[in-house]
């Protein structure tokens, strides 16, 4: 008899190749939703497109908002999703905020003020000077804003003129106003303008009145909404609803003239304004 077992084939294990394309559509989906929540919720980057809030803001200008200062809407979510219902964790802003919100009445369109009345208010301008809760906001005349000629540069005549050298330049009278509270920033004034005189504004519950610190080149709460042809608002947004308010602007993280060409790489960091990168609020 032989006592020898009979050999038997090792186990073994079914190793599966993994699948790069798989893992790569992994990848780019938990990314995705992260970057989605990030984006939604903690904060987001903006650009700025006009120059309504010269002088704090320049065309070029690139900053940061915050998420999470006055509550979340569907207008916290990329394309206004409608997944959250009403104003949740609501708090309102503080006059003085430089707010990023869905400019109505479309809601379609970004726009980035500063807050100036709140739910209860009265807000009128009279010969250019701001009359808040029936008292007059101390504006301090200080020094012009004087800002060089670039492709990024919004300023129209009378307001340019030549500097020392010759170059253009766009040179404006600048006020310091401070609101109640203590809240100080500059303002432009650079003459008569339709927005100088306004009729007297109540701001309703759950609103804000909103203006542009480039008082006599800004669309905003002293003016009605007034839609093109192609339902592109190009007049003012009168009451902002509290829901519309996306976050509120904190850091600038990039500034550019508008000089660079892309395909000159060396012009990406002429163009630069780098003692406009970090400032704040």
């Amino acid at each position: 008899m032989d006592d020898s077992a009979t050999a038997q084939p090792a186990a073994t294990d079914t190793i599966k190749p993994r699948s790069e394309l798989r893992d790569t559509l992994s990848f780019l989906f938990k990314l995705a939703i992260l970057v989605f929540i990030v984006r939604s919720f903690i904060f987001a980057p903006f650009s700025i497109p006009s120059g309504s809030m010269l002088p704090r803001l320049l065309v070029g200008d690139y900053l940061f908002i915050t998420k999470w200062n006055y509550g979340y809407s569907k207008h916290s979510l990329p394309w206004s999703m409608p997944l959250i219902p009403g104003r949740i964790f609501a708090k309102d802003p503080q006059r003085g905020d430089v707010v990023v919100f869905k400019a109505p009445p479309t809601d379609n369109q970004d726009w980035i003020k500063r807050v100036i009345g709140l739910p209860g208010d009265t807000v009128q301008m009279r010969d250019g000077q701001l009359i808040l809760n029936g008292q007059a906001i101390p504006k301090q005349r200080v020094a012009d804003f004087v800002l060089p000629m670039t492709p990024n540069a919004e300023c129209d005549a009378p307001t340019i003129e030549a500097a020392a050298d010759g170059t253009p330049v766009c040179r404006i009278a600048r006020y310091r106003e401070t609101l109640p509270g203590g809240k100080s920033y500059d303002v432009l004034d650079a003459g008569l303008s339709q927005g100088d005189n306004t009729a007297l504004f109540t701001v309703p519950e759950g609103h804000v009145f909103l203006m542009g610190d480039n008082r006599d080149n800004s669309s905003d709460s002293r003016f009605e909404p007034v839609l093109d042809s192609k339902g592109v608002n190009r007049g003012g947004i009168r009451f902002v609803p509290m829901e519309n308010i996306q976050g509120k602007a904190v850091v600038s993280f990039w500034s550019t003239d508008g000089s660079a060409n892309w395909v000159l790489p060396w012009t990406w960091f002429s163009a630069a304004r780098f003692d406009r990168i970090g400032e704040g609020f």
